[in-house]
Order: structure tokens, then sequence, then C-alpha cells
């Protein structure tokens, strides 16, 4: 990334005073020509820069510059070890390599404030795999394929340009274009099985449209529903806690708008008689049909 060279080129020149632009390229693993352009947008933030030409030239910075005073506040510093904590808590090596530079630079102690893991219980190995592949196929613009349990537990073989991982509700989701339905899809990552990075590199700018639409679609109506106090940990696992009332008696009402579909008839269900339906009739109706 580039923001880390850009701090690494900085934690190297105070502590060297000075380096060659063909070191810095060498140390980094990147070509000349970039470091000059990083050099000249670190000399457009204020950085104090300069370059010495001939033998015994390179690049240096003033002496007595000190970062943490000149350039950033207290709270930009925060925000900056905050933020490679976020990197490095999903196992990004280069990220933590720079925090624990930053962390010296900045004096600031090792917080260990975040810990993110993507495996479920019990399957640590093989979900840390699959995000592997993701990763490293989302970054290098590699397609994927995979077999996919939809939510009617039908399974098809895809293959995806895979484009971004999102965090929502509690659950990971893949955003791709999916080549078989010459369109984007999202895919709910636990259910995606036997995921491979086929090696092939895909062109062309393919952006996903928001995982939510800006506004429910047409088919999501109110409802309103009542759930018994002793299943109160999945009514908040899952239902936004804006949507729960909690009343005198410890039941819960929720107003929500969703689809009133078979998948939802189904879903309460699950509940038994933990659940009832206030609003609308109508799903009260199929739920008593799917009940009978």
């Amino acid at each position: 990334m580039q923001i880390d060279r850009l701090f690494g080129i900085i934690y190297l020149l105070m502590d060297k005073q000075k380096m060659t632009a063909a070191e810095l390229a060498a140390h980094f693993e990147v070509s000349k020509r970039t470091i000059l352009r990083d050099v000249d947008t670190l000399a457009a933030a204020g950085i104090p820069l300069y370059t010495m030409q001939g033998k015994g030239g390179g690049v240096a910075i003033m002496d007595g510059f000190i970062l943490n005073k000149t350039v950033l506040t207290e709270s930009e510093q925060n925000q900056i070890i905050f933020a490679l904590q976020s990197q490095s808590a999903t196992q990004n090596a280069d990220g933590t390599q720079v925090l624990s530079k930053l962390q010296s630079l900045f004096k600031k102690p090792d917080t260990a404030w975040i810990e993110v893991d993507f495996s479920r219980w019990g399957t640590s190995a093989h979900d840390k795999k699959k995000f592997e592949i993701l990763k490293n196929a989302i970054l290098g613009r590699k397609r994927i394929t995979f077999r996919y349990v939809s939510s009617y537990s039908e399974e098809t073989n895809r293959s995806v340009y895979p484009l971004k991982l999102v965090f929502k509700s509690r659950a990971w989701y893949l955003q791709g274009f999916c080549t078989e339905r010459s369109d984007y899809r999202t895919f709910k990552t636990n259910r995606m099985l036997e995921v491979c990075d086929t090696g092939k590199q895909f062109a062309g700018d393919y952006i996903p449209p928001p995982i939510n639409p800006s506004a429910p679609p047409p088919s999501f109506e109110p409802i309103m529903l009542e759930f018994a106090p002793h299943v109160a940990y999945r009514v908040y696992d899952e239902f936004d806690e804006g949507c729960i009332e909690k009343g005198d008696d410890g039941r819960l009402c929720v107003s929500a708008a969703m689809p009133v579909d078979e998948w939802l008839c189904r879903y309460l269900l699950t509940f038994g008689d933990n659940v009832s339906v206030i609003s609308p009739k109508d799903l009260r109706r199929k739920l008593d049909e799917l009940d009978r």
C-alpha cells in the first residue's frame, strides 16, 4: 500500500539520515521511478525532504524533523495507529510491520484494541484459508469458482469475478460478477463451498452496486412481531435494536420491513410458539397454513 510505503520512507530517512533512490527502491521492492514519485508526494505534503546529486548524494530529510510534532496531531496519530491495528487484526503482515514502527515513533503503547477472526467456531483453518483465497483473488483480479448453496438449499456451480468482501448483519458476503448470470451477485461466504482461485485474471471496470438498495423495494411490507422473553438472544442477534421494543412483561415487540414470503414464514416457524404475528393479517394467515 502506498500509505505504508510513504511512512516507511520517512521512518528510514529519519533513522539513516540519507538513502539513495535505488536503495529505497530495493528496500520496498518497487521501481526507482515509483520512489521518486513518492518523494514528490511527501514534499508536496510538507515533509522537508531534499535531494543531493552526484557521488554521495541521495534523498535526505531535514535535520531535527520530528514527525509526531510537525505534521500529525495527537488525534491523527491515534487514527493512523487504530487503522493499522485494524489491518494487523486481519493478519496483514505489512500493516503489522508499519504499526510496530509507528508505535515506537509516536511513543504509543501497544494496545490491542481489536481482533478479527474470520472463522466460525470449530472451523478455524478451513474458513481462514477461504478468506485468504478470496482476498488474494480480489487483489489480484483473479476469477474464482465454487459451489453455492442458495437459501432454498439448491446447489449451483459458479464462476465469478470477485470484487469486494462485505461484513453485514453478523455475516460475510462476497460481491462479484457472475459469468453464468452475466450480472452482479452477492454470495454469503458460509455457503460458498470448494472455493478455487483459477489463476486466470479478468479485465475491465467492474463496480458492484450497493449491497442494500437506497430504499426498500416495493415487495417489502411493514410487519409487527411479538417474541417470548426467553428467545431474546435470537431476536437481538437477528434484528436491529432500533426495531425492538421491550414490554413490561419482558416480551419483545419487533417492527420491521420485510418481504412477506415463504422464506419469512418458514423462518418464523423455527420460533414455534415463541412468536406471535401482530400484523399483517396476511402473514398470520400464511403462517397458520404452513403450521397445519
